[in-house]
């Protein structure tokens, strides 16, 4: 406990989270009020899916926010105190990356339902914004749980790059373009791209489109190709999550600070 109480001191003290925090939510309200104040009766009305479109954009922000916990304190020299305190170094990495994964939880919850609540402001008549299925809330309540996950695997990036601006940059190309390059190549790349982490997330949060109206994923996320169900495509980004972490760690171990 003391442990997960100086890393929550270590991240809220700073300016950084704070900043993230403000811009992830910027960023998923405003592309959502965009998206649905510029819909019309004549074209395709928003749907619960569409208030998620600027999903992936908070998520590059959420994982910036959790790489930068990490590095800053190696650029700072704080990391040096703290593996003095806890020799064995793992207990004091795995409470920064639970406490960071809990901001991250929070964050994804506002975001999201933060979205749909602005949405229902500007949206035209029309709409279908009721939450009255479990895809609709799954869309929105899941998003929670993924940022939670996406920070411990940025976390564990954290550890491996070091440098701030390496660990950032790797975490903002691959949210917003890596997996789609990916996807694009010739004849490997569909089948590689079906089981990719943030793939995995999607299809989780996504489903079968029960949020989008039918309409294959409607103005947000793409219908996700995954061949897992949700609850397995959520357990498998877990899974990815927790071994790049796992990873970070032991190379945190095995480094000189």
């Amino acid at each position: 406990m003391h442990l997960l109480a100086a890393e929550r001191i270590k991240l809220l003290s700073t300016r950084s989270p704070w900043a993230c925090a403000l811009l992830a939510l910027a960023v998923t309200t405003g592309f959502a009020m965009l998206v649905a104040g510029g819909a019309s009766e004549s074209t395709d009305l928003p749907t619960v899916a569409t208030t998620q479109f600027g999903y992936r954009f908070g998520l590059a922000v959420v994982l910036t926010l959790a790489a930068l916990a990490v590095t800053t304190e190696y650029r700072t020299g704080t990391i040096h105190t703290t593996f003095q305190a806890v020799p064995t170094r793992t207990p004091a990495l795995v409470a920064k990356a639970a406490v960071v994964a809990g901001f991250a939880f929070v964050l994804g919850e506002l975001a999201a339902f933060g979205a749909w609540a602005a949405c229902l402001l500007v949206a035209p008549p029309g709409a279908d914004l009721v939450l009255d299925s479990a895809a609709d809330w799954t869309i929105l309540a899941g998003t929670g749980p993924v940022y939670a996950l996406a920070a411990v695997a940025a976390v564990g990036i954290g550890l491996l790059v070091e440098h701030s601006a390496g660990a950032v940059g790797v975490c903002i190309i691959y949210a917003l373009m890596a997996e789609e390059l990916i996807s694009a190549i010739p004849e490997i790349g569909e089948p590689i791209h079906r089981w990719l982490p943030l793939n995995a997330a999607t299809k989780f949060l996504s489903g079968a489109g029960g949020a989008s109206g039918g309409r294959g994923g409607g103005n947000a996320n793409i219908l996700s190709d995954s061949p897992l169900p949700q609850p397995f495509a959520l357990a498998y980004f877990a899974a990815f999550a927790l071994a790049v972490l796992a990873a970070g760690v032991l190379t945190a171990r095995r480094r000189d600070a």
